[in-house]
C-alpha cells in the first residue's frame, strides 16, 4: 500500500473512501514483489498494480466489494491454464493478497499514508492470518521505536485488543531499520510489514563521464545519488544535473564524516592511487551494501597490493568488487553504467549475472518471512 502512499494521501485529503489491494506473499514466478497495491475509490477510479494485467480485472471487483461491504479478505491467485477466460497468473507463479476498506474512521491507516507520502521512515504493520475479527488489523510503527494503535471504533479490526503488540512492534522495526517489507510471524498470527525508508544512497567517487551516465542510471533505479571529487573544477552541476548532491572534497574525508547504512552502494570511479586507497581503505570497513572500484586488471592488482601495505585484511579485500561491473561487453559510458548497475542489483537480489536462458534459476526470488 505504501507504494502508491502519495496519490492515496491525496485521496484521503479530498475525503474520499478507497479499498487496496496490496501483495502480501509470491510464491514462483510472478511479477510484482510483496508491497504492490491496487486501489479503487468509489467512483472507480484505480491506480496501482498487483500482476502487471493478469488479475487487475478480478482484483479490481474485490476492492469494489470491500469497499461495498466494508470487510477485509485475503485472496490467492494462481496459474491460469489454456483457458483463456481463467483469472489467473499466466506466468506460473501464485500470489496472495489483502483486501482491505479505507474510510475516513480508519485513521491510522490513512496516518501511515501522510507519513509515507513526506517522506518519513515509517512500517505499517497489518493481520493477514489470525482470527477473524482481527484481520487487517494495523500497528503503525515509527523510526525510533515508538508505535501507535488504532481507537477502539477506529476500523480496520480491534487492534486495541491485539495481544503481545509491544514485541509485534519491536520485530516491525527491527524490519523498518533494515528496510524490509515482508511477513512476521508471532504469537500464532501472521503480518505485513511495509517499510517505508528513504531511498538508498549510491555514492561516486570521480566526476567523470562515466560518473555522469551512472547518476542517470542511478536515478532509475530509485538512489539517491552523491557526486564527489576533490577537483573542484569537475565536480559541478553543469556536468551532474542529475545528481541530487555534489560535494568537492577528498573522497576519503567526505565517506568518514557523511552518513552510510548497510543500503548504500559506493562506486569509485577515480582509478588514481592517490584517491583510491585511502578512500577504499575507510570504505571496505564499512558496513555497506556495494563497494566496486574501475580499473584494468593490472590496475586492480597494484590497487590491492597498496590496500594489503595500509593493513586491510584478506577478508576486507574480498568486499572489493574490482574491476567494477558485470562482463557485458560494455565499451561506452553508458554501457558500462549498465553494467555496473546489474552487478548491483544481482548483489541485492542475489542473482547470478548469468543469462536467464538455460540457467534454470527462478526469475523472480521471493524475501522468506520472518518468524519471530
Amino acid at each position: 500500500m505504501l507504494d502508491i502512499a502519495e496519490v492515496l494521501d491525496r485521496w484521503a485529503a479530498e475525503g474520499r473512501d478507497f479499498a487496496v489491494a496490496t501483495v502480501i506473499s509470491v510464491s514462483g514466478s510472478a511479477p510484482r514483489a510483496p508491497g504492490a497495491a491496487l486501489a479503487v475509490d468509489a467512483e472507480g477510479t484505480v491506480v496501482g498494480s498487483v500482476s502487471g494485467g493478469c488479475v487487475e480485472g478480478a482484483v479490481y471487483d474485490l476492492c469494489v466489494e470491500s469497499l461495498r461491504s466494508g470487510g477485509t479478505v485475503v485472496e490467492r491467485f494462481g496459474y491460469s491454464d489454456e483457458d483463456a477466460f481463467a483469472v489467473g497468473l499466466t506466468c506460473g507463479g501464485e500470489i496472495e493478497l489483502l483486501i482491505t476498506p479505507v474510510t475516513q474512521d480508519a485513521e491510522l491507516v490513512r496516518d501511515a499514508l501522510r507519513a509515507a507520502s513526506r517522506g518519513e521512515t515509517v512500517a505499517l504493520a497489518r493481520v493477514t492470518r489470525g482470527p477473524e475479527e482481527l484481520l487487517g488489523s494495523p500497528l503503525l510503527v515509527h523510526e525510533d521505536g515508538t508505535y501507535e494503535l488504532a481507537a477502539p471504533g477506529g476500523g480496520q479490526g480491534a487492534p486495541h485488543d491485539l495481544p503481545h503488540r509491544t514485541r509485534i512492534a519491536d520485530e516491525a522495526h527491527t524490519m523498518l531499520t533494515a528496510g524490509r517489507t515482508g511477513s512476521l510471524e508471532l504469537a500464532g498470527l501472521t503480518f505485513f510489514v511495509e517499510s517505508e525508508v528513504p531511498p538508498p544512497r549510491m555514492i561516486v567517487f570521480g566526476a567523470v563521464d562515466f560518473a555522469a551516465a551512472l547518476v542517470r542510471t542511478a536515478k532509475l533505479l530509485g538512489y539517491h545519488v552523491t557526486v564527489c571529487d576533490a577537483r573542484p573544477v569537475f565536480a559541478t552541476r553543469a556536468r551532474f544535473p542529475e545528481a541530487d548532491d555534489i560535494v568537492v572534497d577528498w573522497p576519503h574525508r567526505y565517506l568518514r564524516q557523511t552518513r552510510t547504512d548497510a543500503r548504500t552502494v559506493l562506486c569509485v570511479l577515480t582509478h588514481d592511487a592517490k584517491f583510491d586507497v585511502p578512500l577504499l581503505t575507510e570504505a571496505l570497513r564499512l558496513p555497506v551494501a556495494y563497494i566496486g572500484a574501475m580499473g584494468s586488471r593490472r590496475t586492480h592488482e597494484d590497487r590491492e597490493r597498496r590496500l594489503r601495505e595500509a593493513g586491510l585484511t584478506e577478508r576486507e579485500l574480498a568486499r572489493l568488487r574490482s574491476p567494477i561491473g558485470l562482463d557485458l561487453g560494455a565499451r561506452t559510458p553508458e554501457e558500462t553504467a549498465v553494467s555496473i548497475a546489474a552487478e548491483i542489483i544481482a548483489a541485492r537480489q542475489g542473482g547470478t549475472g548469468l543469462p536467464l536462458t538455460g540457467s534454470g534459476t527462478p526469475i523472480h526470488r521471493r524475501e522468506g518471512a520472518v518468524a519471530a
